[in-house]
């Protein structure tokens, strides 16, 4: 029986400057951190409670805390998708129980899912979004980085992104809107992205809206984020998006993660491996997932003012594996 003491927490991580996009901008990363013990073992997790999927840090504790009794008799985290749903609270309860089983087990993660060895990756950083100077000015600070990501989904994104291409010309592009365009203007957005060599366009359409999308064709392929959260949302995705967004504060953990990325390479998808703004810790579960994808992006703690420690070291843009004594 599974008898390890397990606490949940808040954590607050300040950020850099300010991080904005479509929806709002925030200052600080507030998370929500799971530490498992017993007299021999450590065990953590953490998410990023997101508000456009109507959580809070307080919906997130109390969804904890209501399933505590049930985990006295977990022997294995892909259990717990039995009694708690895709979301920030299973997924710090996922990936703390992961971290401990592997520590308990002497087997690192990676071994114990039956994955390869993690290995550096590089991956996208953020241009948040602003106007076009301050963007710019981002940009041409982060110039040097092989992919950036650029924050859109005004009505006058067109200044913005050309001023981002000048000030960056040899960096791959990708565009996040955060379904801030609209059935207006996403053709000439496309197409504007098209000219300035972007190579991924995330989210242009509000969920709802989706359908729209399949109405015409695209040169740039378009990736779903806030359209994807596991494996039941891909039929209805595959005529309108060429790549998905995995995250798994979406999925609920690296349990779904792994099954969303298998079921969605079978259906041709390209695999974005992403992340909410946070600390290293959940970082370093999203970093197995890198050998599955086409583009990462997983930057949360350049983006952070102050990181925990230990933390995943980071040269420039190329993303070392996680150490275990942060994680796995």
């Amino acid at each position: 029986m599974f008898k390890a003491r397990i606490e949940f927490f808040t954590e607050r991580f300040p950020i850099a400057g300010e991080f904005a996009i479509s929806r709002g901008s925030k200052r600080e990363a507030l998370v929500v951190t799971t530490k498992i013990t017993d007299s021999e073992f450590e065990g953590h997790g953490e998410s990023v409670p997101y508000s456009r999927y109507g959580e809070t840090v307080e919906s997130v504790l109390a969804q904890l805390e209501g399933v505590r009794e049930k985990l006295s008799g977990l022997k294995d985290p892909r259990d717990l998708s039995l009694f708690l749903p895709r979301g920030a609270a299973r997924n710090t309860l996922d990936a703390a129980l992961w971290d401990y089983f592997a520590k308990a087990s002497g087997r690192p993660v990676y071994s114990l899912l039956g994955l390869s060895k993690p290995a550096p990756v590089n991956t996208a950083y953020t241009i948040s979004l602003g106007t076009a100077e301050e963007m710019a000015q981002n940009a041409r600070n982060q110039a040097q980085r092989p992919l950036l990501k650029i924050k859109l989904g005004t009505g006058t994104d067109e200044e913005r992104l050309r001023a981002v291409r000048s000030a960056a010309p040899n960096a791959q592009l990708i565009v996040d809107a955060n379904e801030g365009w609209n059935r207006t203007n996403v053709f000439s957005n496309i197409g504007l992205c098209h000219e300035l060599g972007v190579s991924l366009v995330e989210q242009p359409l509000p969920e709802a809206e989706d359908e729209f999308l399949e109405s015409f064709s695209h040169a740039v392929p378009l990736c779903a984020d806030e359209s994807i959260h596991d494996r039941e949302d891909l039929p209805r995705l595959m005529k309108r998006y060429e790549a998905i967004n995995v995250k798994l504060d979406k999925t609920g953990g690296l349990t779904e993660a792994i099954a969303l990325i298998q079921a969605a390479r079978k259906l041709n998808f390209k695999i974005m491996v992403g992340c909410m703004v946070g600390s290293s810790l959940a970082m370093a579960p999203a970093h197995l997932l890198t050998q599955f994808a086409d583009f990462v992006d997983l930057d949360g703690p350049l983006l952070l003012s102050q990181d925990r420690s230990p933390n995943i070291q980071y040269q420039l843009s190329k993303m070392l594996a996680p150490e275990p004594s942060l994680w796995g």
